[in-house]
């Protein structure tokens, strides 16, 4: 099993026809993805890839029956397309795109209080990915491999990085998770582990965090009440300098909250094992 994404979940790409969407939809049908369609506005009722391109993603929807969709355009638009797809019933809405600025986020955000069954992870993101299954995005696939390992992390390269660790360590992933490193996000850490918590394919999780923000701390409170998940941790950042602002995270460090000792004490009382360096986190996963 895995979280979020499987082999019989129906994807759209809004943007299918760009230069992005194009490359990226292939490589996600190269992983088998279900690649149903995709929108690009103007040029309905051609095909792209091998699939209908439909002006809307409602029309998507209704030929297809998506209930998925990668977001791969440009800035400006990247917004609406979020409430569009949201507003067209997909439940599961993977932005790539960065750049939004903060203020449209917080529109959407509010926006999608009104679809409580629409998952919003990104933007600013490199998806997700279930090892031999499916993917939305940017991961690449040839440095996974399927397993019980759960991963969820803010950057995208340390993604890779630790993705690659595992594989290569025989540690195979039911489900990688990239949540994004904006101020204003979709799914958080605490979302995400839920859900690998309720993933019996799932028996061993690594979370990636970074300085700033507090979602790795709350993520730690949910772990701490118990969990069946064998879980270690690495936080990013943590030889910054006081007072630098630390890569695309974005994010405000307040009172004791945000650094990265306070993360990495969150985690130790929630019985999780910190690594210090990423090279560390497959010894601990063991």
């Amino acid at each position: 099993m895995s979280i979020l994404l499987d082999s019989s979940t129906k994807v759209i790409v809004q943007g299918i026809t760009g230069r992005e969407g194009t490359f990226h939809a292939e490589q996600m049908q190269a992983m088998h993805t279900r690649l149903v369609g995709g929108t690009s506005p103007g040029k309905g009722g051609t095909t792209h890839l091998g699939v209908p391109v439909f002006n809307t993603v409602a029309d998507a929807v209704e030929a297809t029956g998506a209930t998925a969709s990668g977001i791969f355009v440009p800035p400006p638009f990247a917004a609406d397309a979020i409430m569009e797809a949201a507003s067209a019933g997909v439940t599961l809405i993977v932005c790539i795109t960065e750049g939004i600025p903060i203020q449209e986020m917080i529109k959407v955000k509010d926006y999608l209080r009104g679809y409580p069954a629409a998952r919003l992870i990104g933007p600013n993101c490199p998806g997700l990915i279930t090892p031999g299954a499916a993917k939305i995005g940017i991961i690449p696939q040839r440095i996974t491999r399927s397993g019980p390992v759960g991963l969820v992390s803010r950057s995208g390269t340390l993604t890779y990085e630790v993705a690659s660790a595992l594989s290569a360590a025989g540690l195979g992933q039911s489900t990688i998770v990239g949540i994004g490193g904006d101020p204003v996000l979709g799914l958080t850490f605490r979302d995400v582990v839920e859900l690998f918590e309720q993933d019996p394919a799932t028996t061993h999780l690594v979370v990636i965090g970074e300085i700033g923000g507090s979602d790795e701390e709350h993520a730690a409170e949910l772990l701490a009440r118990g969990s069946r998940l064998k879980t270690v941790a690495f936080i990013s950042g943590r030889t910054a300098p006081e007072g630098k602002r630390m890569g695309h995270a974005g994010a405000i460090i307040s009172g004791n909250r945000g650094t990265a000792k306070s993360k990495e004490e969150a985690f130790r009382r929630a019985g999780v094992a910190v690594a210090e360096t990423t090279d560390e986190l497959v010894g601990l996963l063991r």
